[in-house]
C-alpha cells in the first residue's frame, strides 16, 4: 500500500535535496510513496501574492492569512477522509508511535506553519493534528515536515527491511543497542567477545541487556512506560534502577 503526501509550503525549493537522495529517492522510485508539494502563495489573489497580515490586537510579527492557506488545502483535499496536519512549534511532541501510526494511512497532507503561525480558524476548521519535533521554535514548519516524512515513509511496507526496525531506538520504548562491524579490534578497541561467541540466544540477551543499560544512562524516563518483562526489570535493579523514584 503506497502513501501519498501532500506537503502545503512557502519554500518548495527547500525540500529538493531532501527527497532526492538516499532512501526517500529509492521509494518514490520504487512506488511505496509518493510526494506532491504545493506553493501556498499561488492561492493568494493579490499582486504581490501575500499570505501574511499584521495580527489584530498588535503585537510582534506576521500571522499567516487565512485564505489563501485555505484555498491551499482546498486545493488538494480529496473526496475521502483525509488528515490535515500543521507542523507547529505547541502540537503534540511527535515521536515513533505517532510515526508508525501515520505509516499506515494512505494519505497524509501536512501544512508548513511559518511566521507567528497561522490564523486560529483555520486551524479550528481545517486542521485535524498539530505536530511539533521539539521543544524549541523554527523559522517554519518545512523542516519539520521534513523530518515527519522521513520517520514516517521508512516504516512503510517495502521501503526498507522490516526486521531493520523491530528493536531500533523508540520501536518498544527502549533504545537501541551498541553495533559493531569489522575489524574485531580497532586502535586497542576489542568488540565484545559474545557477538563471536556463536550463541544467538547469549547475542540476544546481551543486545537486550544493553538496550536496558542504555536506557537507564540515558533516557531513564523512558522506562516508566516500556515494554519490560521480569528479567528486564531484575537486571535494571543490578545497575540502580528504581521503578518507584
Amino acid at each position: 500500500m503506497a502513501l501519498h503526501f501532500d506537503i502545503l509550503t512557502l519554500f518548495p525549493a527547500m525540500f529538493a535535496g531532501p527527497f532526492s537522495e538516499s532512501i526517500i529517492k529509492r521509494a518514490i522510485r520504487a512506488g511505496h510513496i509518493s510526494i506532491g508539494l504545493h506553493d501556498i502563495r499561488a492561492h493568494a489573489t493579490d499582486r504581490h501574492r501575500t499570505v501574511d497580515d499584521a495580527p489584530y490586537g498588535g503585537g510582534a510579527g506576521m500571522v499567516m492569512k487565512a485564505e489563501p492557506l485555505a484555498a491551499a488545502i482546498r486545493s488538494v483535499m480529496p473526496a475521502e477522509s483525509t488528515p490535515v496536519i500543521l507542523l507547529a512549534p505547541d502540537g503534540e511532541v511527535f515521536n515513533q508511535r505517532i510515526a508508525t501510526e501515520l505509516a499506515h494511512a494512505t494519505r497524509l497532507i501536512l501544512v508548513c506553519g511559518h511566521y507567528e503561525g497561522v490564523d486560529e480558524r483555520v486551524r479550528e476548521t481545517m486542521i485535524d493534528r498539530e505536530l511539533s519535533i521539539g521543544d524549541y521554535v523554527l523559522t517554519g514548519g518545512e523542516l519539520a515536515a521534513m523530518v515527519v516524512v522521513d520517520a514516517v515513509a521508512r516504516l512503510v511496507a517495502g521501503v526498507i527491511d522490516a526486521e531493520s526496525t523491530t528493536e531500533e531506538s523508540h520501536g518498544d520504548g527502549l533504545l537501541e543497542y551498541p553495533h559493531y562491524t569489522r575489524p574485531a579490534e580497532w586502535e586497542g578497541r576489542k568488540i565484545p567477545s559474545v557477538l563471536v561467541s556463536g550463541h544467538h540466544g547469549e547475542v540476544a540477551r546481551w543486545r537486550r541487556n544493553e538496550r536496558l543499560r542504555r536506557t537507564l544512562a540515558r533516557r531513564p524516563d523512558l522506562l516508566s512506560t516500556a515494554q519490560l518483562d521480569d528479567n528486564d526489570r531484575a537486571f535494571l535493579r543490578l545497575l540502580g534502577w528504581n521503578a518507584e523514584s
